[in-house]
């Protein structure tokens, strides 16, 4: 069996921490390329509409620069005739733009946590001092990786040359944790308006995606700090990183596509738009706008045990007069009134009247413009 070995190339003599860098690799390339292709139909969507805040800059950056880089990278890794020479020369592409991708990401949490809590100066200041400081560690933190010697064909890998360089991965995991920590904070204060069981506040916030982002980055943490390298041949430490950046990226254009109405300022909280209650109670006058609630129903209720429906507002117009009654107007009869919709008067002319107004969102309303 040994002199079988010995026969074989060099591309194929892959110690068992190699083997399994280079198929964790090719589950990130999987994952990429998978999700490149379902994100499409909405990012072509996305793509349509005319405004182009910063938001949606950094998705369709992001969209592209993602599998570009991997693409690259993936060459350099298991192309057997790229030599340790031109190793030498490219090994750093990889942290550079995993840096790169990380700083656009990021960006899009610090936008978008800044928008769901209708720009809080606090919330923003701490978000880009994070995001600050992740800038700058990374940036730092690409001069001390090196190339990895390996055998000719097995590859090009950039390894750190020190444990400490693995801040490059804590500082964006910090980021990730505060996005995590205050979307969940959020969606949490939201079920004082509206109660909903956990599962819809998850999905409806997009709370699974930020836990997506969380989960993989601090894996990805751990791993660089408790596994340890065998030799200064061994890129272990660096096996989750490739994985850790996609799931990012993916998780993060998700989060974008997730936001309802305009990306314009980061877009707006989406526990807004899931559904809007406003009432008036103790209102002597009270007329409804056709152009505002043509498609909303407007409950009188001058009394516990007794409501008027209005479906058409379009058509019908409510009006009390002086004397404390209410009457449904036509719109088309400005002088006159329908006796058939008269409102008793129950309460000695203090008349009660509260207006709910029921609106639902559809996901994708913002790309039907």
């Amino acid at each position: 069996m040994a002199d079988i070995i010995s026969l074989l190339p060099d591309s194929l003599k892959l110690p068992p921490h190699l083997s399994a860098h280079k198929y964790f690799f090719v589950c990130s390339l999987t994952v990429a390329a998978w999700d490149t292709l379902v994100l499409s139909p909405r990012t072509w969507k996305l793509l349509r509409t005319k405004e182009w805040p910063p938001l949606k800059i950094i998705y369709h950056f992001i969209r592209v620069f993602m599998p570009v880089c991997f693409t690259v990278t993936a060459v350099q890794f298991f192309d057997t005739r790229w030599t340790q020479s031109q190793c030498d020369k490219t090994y750093l592409f990889e942290p550079i733009t995993t840096a790169i991708l990380l700083a656009c990401c990021s960006a899009a949490h610090v936008i978008r946590i800044r928008a769901i809590f209708d720009k809080d100066r606090t919330v923003f200041a701490v978000m880009g001092v994070l995001w600050a400081v992740q800038f700058v560690v990374t940036a730092v933190c690409c001069a001390f990786y090196f190339s990895v010697p390996l055998l000719e064909g097995q590859g090009c890998i950039a390894g750190p040359k020190h444990t400490w360089v693995g801040i490059y991965w804590v500082v964006p995991t910090l980021l990730y944790t505060a996005s995590f920590g205050l979307a969940l904070l959020r969606s949490i204060k939201s079920l004082e308006v509206k109660q909903m069981n956990l599962w819809k506040l998850m999905l409806r916030d997009g709370l699974n995606l930020y836990g997506s982002i969380w989960i993989v980055n601090i894996t990805n943490v751990l791993f660089w700090f408790i596994i340890k390298p065998t030799g200064s041949d061994d890129a272990v430490r660096t096996i989750v990183t490739s994985m850790a950046a996609v799931l990012t990226t993916t998780m993060t254009m998700r989060i974008v596509l997730s936001v309802r109405g305009s990306l314009v300022h980061g877009g707006s909280f989406t526990g807004s738009y899931s559904g809007s209650h406003s009432s008036a109670s103790g209102s002597r006058a009270t007329r409804s706008n056709p152009a505002h609630t043509a498609n909303s129903v407007l409950n009188i209720n001058p009394h516990p045990n007794q409501t008027y429906t209005i479906g058409d507002i379009a058509k019908q117009s409510v009006k009390v007069d002086s004397d404390g009654k209410s009457s449904v107007l036509d719109s088309k009869g400005e002088n006159g009134y329908d006796d058939r919709h008269v409102v008793p008067d129950h309460n000695n002319g203090a008349l009660d009247v509260k207006i709910t107004v029921d609106t639902e969102v559809e996901y994708d309303n913002r790309y039907e413009k």
